[in-house]
């Protein structure tokens, strides 16, 4: 007969088996969010211009492509998992370029995001099929924002997402400023087939190459 320590233990065992079951390890999947202006300030011609845009999140391994596809066109940020190094594209029309980064230009580049702290709430939604916490986010300026995320889906490499990487899980809804706009982002739908080898390529030809100094220079790298 088993006593009630034992049995506790083995409930313990079998809890915590379950919730690992449940925690999907996102090393490989596509990532589609709507985003939605929610600035009451903004002027209806800027509305328009991103009326429609999303982005999209390419995950493979440790590397990663996120895209914001607007009317304007299209701004991609490729992370290599080995390196570290990242590259931004922007492609408006006639205006390509290619920035790239180091690991420490990178940080540089987030330094705002440092040192945010999550409060986690009793609150929950279903975003996209998965059961969502909420939690506000409050970054070193004392401002904050509120994200609902997964446990159930948790990236190997959360870096493509500075603001939310310190979350226990994957952001599903989060707001962000974009430029001087205030934003949310909602995830409408996760693809679990493999990310061609070829998303995470950097062109060889067509973009004007700069570094990360020089676009802060031209203005390039807001």
């Amino acid at each position: 007969m088993k006593t009630p320590i034992k049995i506790l233990f083995s409930i313990s065992v079998l809890v915590s088996s379950f919730q690992l079951s449940a925690q999907k390890r996102l090393t490989e999947a596509t990532i589609s969010y709507d985003i939605l202006i929610n600035t009451s300030n903004t002027t209806p011609q800027t509305a328009d211009l991103l009326d429609g845009a999303t982005s999209i999140i390419y995950l493979k391994g440790n590397s990663s492509r996120s895209e914001m596809i607007s009317s304007l066109g299209t701004q991609a940020t490729i992370i290599d998992g080995k390196s570290g190094d990242v590259t931004i594209l922007k492609d408006y029309g006639e205006q390509k370029y290619m920035i790239r980064m180091t690991p420490d230009n990178w940080k540089e580049s987030n330094k705002k995001y440092d040192g945010i702290t999550f409060t986690y709430e009793n609150e929950f939604k279903m975003i996209a099929g998965y059961n969502c916490q909420k939690a506000i986010g409050r970054l070193a300026d004392s401002s904050s924002f509120t994200v609902y995320f997964t446990k159930d889906l948790v990236p190997v490499n959360k870096d493509f997402q500075y603001l939310n990487k310190n979350l226990p899980g994957l952001a599903m809804q989060y707001e962000a400023s974009l430029g001087k706009l205030k934003v949310t982002y909602t995830v409408a739908n996760i693809n679990f087939n493999p990310v061609p080898q070829a998303k995470l390529d950097i062109p060889k030809s067509g973009y004007r190459v700069m570094s990360y100094e020089e676009s802060k220079n031209a203005g390039a790298n807001r």
